[in-house]
């Protein structure tokens, strides 16, 4: 199957509704954070991808037909190479929003997640997660200028990776249209979804900590 659509944006971008956005418009199954969440047999992978080893990164996404979100994301120069017809998605949000977003939700998670009540493959994916923020972020997810720098960078290393009608920067609140257009798809008769509010992220670990 082999992935279309490779997403090199950050977790908090809207990524759950592009997810979703995906597969109604016939890209899907998309993979997402929660697809590893949902299937533990998935964690090998990405354990291996964060220890430098090689992967299969056809193995890895077999049956999906788009990525968004991390792990996926973290490792989008491997992946662009591994699909080299596959579009790159860049999804952003304002700055001091994604921040906002990050910091409550995403970088708490990380902070407290070894006290938490989390059934062992979670523990597992989160530790190896853990692992990838301190390579994006230097070390300090927890630092706003740091954090937002890094955000921006990516932004840029994509831009200047591909042939610029290989990417898009998009942001949720564009709506179908430009996402139809880099597509070549038709627009769909329903609305543009929208998901992953903060609670929602919390619902899924057992709801948020104090």
């Amino acid at each position: 199957m082999g992935l279309a659509v490779i997403g090199s944006g950050f977790g908090r971008t809207g990524t759950k509704s592009i997810k979703e956005a995906l597969e109604i418009l016939g890209l899907g199954p998309c993979h997402h954070m929660y697809e590893v969440l949902d299937n533990p047999d998935q964690i090998p992978f990405w354990q291996a991808a964060v220890a430098g080893e090689t992967v299969d990164w056809e193995q890895v996404f077999a049956g999906y037909n788009s990525q968004i979100d991390w792990p996926g994301a973290h490792v989008w120069r491997q992946t662009a190479a591994a699909f080299p017809d596959a579009k790159i998605l860049h999804s952003q949000r304002p700055e001091e929003s994604w921040w906002k977003s990050f910091s409550k939700t995403i970088g708490k998670l990380h902070g407290v997640y070894t006290s938490m009540e989390l059934p062992p493959h979670i523990i597992a994916i989160l530790k190896n997660n853990e692992k990838m923020l301190n390579d994006t972020f230097g070390g300090d997810w927890t630092d706003k200028d740091k954090a937002i720098a890094a955000y921006r960078q990516r932004a840029i290393d994509v831009q200047d990776a591909f042939p610029a009608d290989r990417v898009l920067v998009f942001d949720v609140a564009d709506g179908w249209e430009p996402l139809c257009d880099f597509l070549k798809v038709d627009v769909p008769d329903a609305p543009f979804p929208h998901h992953n509010l903060r609670a929602d992220f919390w619902d899924v670990l057992g709801g948020e900590p104090a």
